[in-house]
C-alpha cells in the first residue's frame, strides 16, 4: 500500500469527455412537465432560459459528452484537483479505516461549482448571450458563475439566499470582485420578491425563492439567459469530472478494489452525483461494490423526510414540475449555516435514482457537523465548508465504527469546499451560540399540502 499522503494527476489527465450515467440505469428518469399541459417539456419551452447545447445535454441519450477545449483550457487553471488520504484524521480516530477525500477547495472559487459554471458560461457566450442570471445559497454557486462569466466576456446578475448574504458578506465581495451584481433574496427587484416580502418582510429566504427571482429576470431579454448551480441533468453530467479522476486517483493509491463505502453532501446533489457516478458505473459493471450514502441537514432532509412527487423548482412556480424528493416548493428552511442545502427538492436524477435503491441517505444536525469539521480540520489542516462538513460527520461516524468492529474500511469523500469565508458559522459553533433546529412534521405537511396537480394530457 502507497505512503502518499495526496495523489496529483498531470492536465494531460483532464477528463476529455463529461460521463452520463442514464443510459446505464436499469430505467430512464421521468420527464419534467409543463405544468399547464402536463406534457413533457420540449426544447422550445426551455431555450427562454439556457443555450440549445445546454438543453440537449440535458436530454441526451449519449454515455459519454465531448468537454470543449475552450473549456479544458479553464479547467487548467485547477482541475485535476488532488486526492488526499486522511492519514492524520484516521490516527486521530484510532481507526483502521481508510479514508480519502477528494478536494475541491483548490479551485478560483474554492469549491466544486466551477466545474460547471465554465462550461454553462462557455455554451452561452458562443451562442450569443450577454447576461445569465441565478440564484446562489452559500455563495459557492454564485462566486463559480461569476468567475465564468469573467472568462468570456458576461454580464453576471445574482440573487443570493437572505440568510447567506448576511452571514458570509465576502462571499458577496468575491463575486462583486469578479464584475457581479448581488441582491439579497428576496429582493424588491423582481414580483416573486416583492409577494415574498409582502407576506413575511423578515424573510430569511431560500434557494427556491432566489431562483423564481433569477429566472423571472432572466425572461425580461432574449439577450439575458439564466443559469442554474445544481439539480438539472447537464449540472450533474458536468461535474462527473470529479469521480473519473478519483477513479485514476484510486489506482494510483493502489486501492484497486476501490471504496467500500463514498459520502457525499446533498442539497441539489451536483457534488455528491460528480463524485459517484463514475463509481457507480464501475459497480453496476461489477468491478466494484461500494456502498453510496447520501448525507442532508436534518434541517432539509428532502430525502429522508420528503415525498418522491411532482413539484416546482421554485418557490413561486415559475419553472417545470420536476419529479424529485421535495419538501414542498413552498417550504423554507430554516437558517442552518449549510445555505447551499437550503433546498426544498433534489435533483430529479438523483430522487430516481434514490427511488431504484441505488443509494441509502441519512441526515445530520448542525452542530454535530461542525463538530466533525474541527476535529477533521485539526488533524488534516483544511477548513471544510459548511456543507461538505456534513459528510465528513458521517465519515467520522463510520470510522469510529471501524474502530469498534476492526473492520479496515476504505472511505471515500468529497471535500467539496473549504470554509474561508465560513468564519462566522465557525465562531458561533465555538463560542456555543450554534443551535439545532427542529423540523416538526406538520411544517412539511403543510407545505407538501401546496404540492401542484398534474395536469392530465
Amino acid at each position: 500500500m502507497s505512503e502518499q499522503t495526496k495523489f496529483i494527476l498531470d492536465e494531460s489527465q483532464i477528463p476529455s469527455a463529461w460521463y452520463n450515467i442514464i443510459p446505464d440505469l436499469p430505467a430512464p428518469p421521468p420527464p419534467p412537465l409543463h405544468p399547464g399541459t402536463g406534457q413533457p417539456v420540449g426544447p422550445d419551452d426551455l431555450a427562454p432560459l439556457f443555450p440549445m447545447e445546454l438543453i440537449r445535454q440535458e436530454v441526451t441519450g449519449d454515455r459519454y459528452v465531448d468537454v470543449p477545449g475552450e473549456v479544458i483550457d479553464v479547467y487548467r487553471l485547477w482541475r485535476p484537483t488532488p486526492l488526499f488520504r486522511a492519514r492524520r484524521l484516521e490516527r486521530l480516530l484510532n481507526t483502521p479505516a481508510r479514508i480519502y477525500y477528494k478536494y475541491e477547495g483548490v479551485s478560483p472559487a474554492g469549491s466544486h461549482k466551477p466545474n460547471t459554471a465554465v462550461p454553462q458560461a462557455y455554451y452561452n457566450s458562443i451562442e450569443g448571450t450577454k447576461r445569465l442570471t441565478t440564484e446562489t445559497g452559500a455563495g459557492q454557486w454564485g462566486s463559480s458563475l461569476a468567475f465564468a462569466t469573467a472568462q468570456y466576456g458576461l454580464d453576471c446578475e445574482i440573487w443570493m439566499v437572505r440568510a447567506s448574504y448576511d452571514q458570509k458578506p465576502h462571499r458577496r465581495t468575491l463575486m462583486q470582485t469578479w464584475g457581479a451584481t448581488v441582491h439579497p433574496s428576496p429582493s424588491r427587484a423582481t414580483n416573486a420578491g416583492l409577494a415574498v416580502l409582502a407576506d413575511s418582510p423578515d424573510s430569511p429566504g431560500s434557494l427556491g425563492i432566489a431562483i423564481s427571482e433569477a429566472v423571472e429576470a432572466a425572461g425580461g431579454s432574449a439577450q439575458t439567459r439564466y443559469a442554474l448551480g445544481s439539480v438539472l441533468n447537464h449540472v450533474l453530467l458536468h461535474q462527473t469530472v470529479i469521480g473519473q479522476e478519483a477513479l485514476k486517483q484510486f489506482e494510483l493509491a493502489g486501492e484497486d478494489g476501490g471504496p467500500d463505502l463514498i459520502v457525499g453532501c446533498t442539497g441539489g446533489g451536483s457534488n455528491f452525483a460528480g463524485l459517484f457516478f463514475p463509481f457507480l458505473q464501475e459497480k453496476m459493471a461489477g468491478r466494484m461494490n461500494p456502498v453510496i450514502r447520501a448525507v442532508e441537514p436534518s434541517a432539509c432532509p428532502s430525502f429522508t423526510r420528503g415525498i418522491y412527487a411532482y413539484d416546482f423548482g421554485d418557490t413561486a412556480g415559475l419553472t417545470p414540475l420536476l419529479k424529485m424528493h421535495t419538501l414542498g416548493h413552498g417550504f423554507i428552511p430554516d437558517p442552518v449555516h449549510a445555505g447551499g442545502l437550503r433546498y426544498h427538492g433534489m435533483s430529479p436524477l438523483l430522487s430516481h435514482m434514490y427511488d431504484l435503491g441505488l443509494f441509502e441517505a441519512v441526515a445530520k444536525p448542525q452542530r454535530e457537523c461542525f463538530a466533525a469539521a474541527i476535529t477533521f480540520a485539526r488533524a488534516e489542516g483544511i477548513l471544510p465548508a459548511p456543507e461538505p462538513s456534513h459528510a465528513v460527520a458521517a465519515v467520522v461516524e463510520e470510522a469510529k465504527r471501524c474502530a469498534v468492529s476492526g473492520e479496515p474500511k476504505v472511505i471515500l469523500t468529497a471535500l467539496c469546499g473549504h470554509g474561508h469565508f465560513d468564519m462566522v458559522a465557525y465562531e458561533r459553533y465555538l463560542s456555543g451560540e450554534m443551535i439545532d433546529y427542529d423540523l416538526p412534521q406538520d411544517r412539511i405537511e403543510a407545505a407538501l399540502n401546496s404540492l401542484p396537480e398534474v395536469p392530465k394530457g
